[in-house]
Parts: C-alpha cells; sequence; structure tokens
C-alpha cells in the first residue's frame, strides 16, 4: 500500500460581514466524495511570495467578485486536516474580520479554476441560523466566534478555534 503524502499549506479565510451581521458562506463538494458537502468562509491557500492580506482579497474576488473590501484585523486562527480530490491536506488557517454594504451574494464564474469549481452556492447566515442548521459548517465553532464578534467587536489577541 502507498502512503498518501500530506500537504502542507497556509490559507487564510475571511469572516464578511454585511450590515445586518449577517456572515457569508460558501457552500462547497468534493467531486471525490459525491453525496458529501460543507459550508465554508470565502478564502484559500496562500500564493508564494503572498501577505494573507493579499491572499484574502484575491480569494475575495475570484470567488465572490468582490474588490475594494477593508479587511479588518485577525480575529481567529486553527490548523485543519481534511481531504480534498483524495489529497491530504494539513492546513494553518488565519480569518480576518472584513465588512461589507453588498446585499447580494454569488459565486464568480471561473470554469478553469479547478478548486473553485467545487463551490456550489454563496448565502449568508445570522449566528442563529448557524446554531440550528443540520448541515456541515466548518469550523465547527463558527457560531460562537460570529456571537463574540458581533456582541463584543474583534478580541484583542485572536481566538483559537
Amino acid at each position: 500500500m502507498t502512503a498518501v503524502e500530506v500537504r502542507r499549506r497556509r490559507a487564510v479565510r475571511v469572516l464578511l460581514l454585511d450590515r445586518d451581521d449577517r456572515l457569508l458562506l460558501l457552500h462547497g463538494l468534493d467531486p471525490a466524495a459525491p453525496g458529501v458537502s460543507w459550508w465554508i468562509t470565502p478564502g484559500g491557500g496562500l500564493e508564494p511570495g503572498e501577505s494573507e492580506r493579499e491572499a484574502a482579497l484575491r480569494e475575495l474576488a475570484e470567488e465572490v467578485g468582490l474588490v475594494g473590501v477593508d479587511l479588518g484585523p485577525l480575529v481567529a486562527y486553527d490548523t485543519v486536516s481534511f481531504s480534498f480530490q483524495g489529497q491530504l491536506y494539513q492546513q494553518e488557517q488565519h480569518f480576518l474580520l472584513a465588512r461589507t454594504d453588498r446585499v447580494e451574494a454569488g459565486l464568480e464564474t471561473r470554469a478553469a479554476a479547478e478548486e473553485h469549481a467545487s463551490l456550489i452556492e454563496a448565502r449568508w447566515w445570522t449566528a442563529a441560523e448557524l446554531r440550528e442548521t443540520g448541515e456541515t459548517v466548518y469550523p465547527a465553532r463558527l457560531p460562537e466566534l460570529l456571537d463574540r464578534l458581533v456582541m463584543d467587536g474583534p478580541p484583542v489577541v485572536p481566538v483559537g478555534l
């Protein structure tokens, strides 16, 4: 049996809130795992030489067509392990807070971008909806983090998820 190499990468995720304190999440799936889907925040891996802020702005533009977003502070971090298209990943990720007045949310059509082909829907979620859903949402502690951000604002020191 051949061992599968684990790819390690750094990523940035964006906690994008609208004027009603709803969080934008993207509905994704893995073509290698039919019937399995999840909701995640916009974001992705850093390209060589790219800062977290540059990657966050690039990912927002690529995934949901948002440009010129004023990014806020780093509010959380974690390390996750997952499989995507048969490849194992260990990802260190940082979460930046951002706000927008944009109400409509949609995915950008990028047929050539393989990673974005796995995103099928964008939706704004309240903290209550996140707590009540039976769907898979990552990270699991996202409802608590959203409550904290809305009630208390950004933490002085980023929190671990």
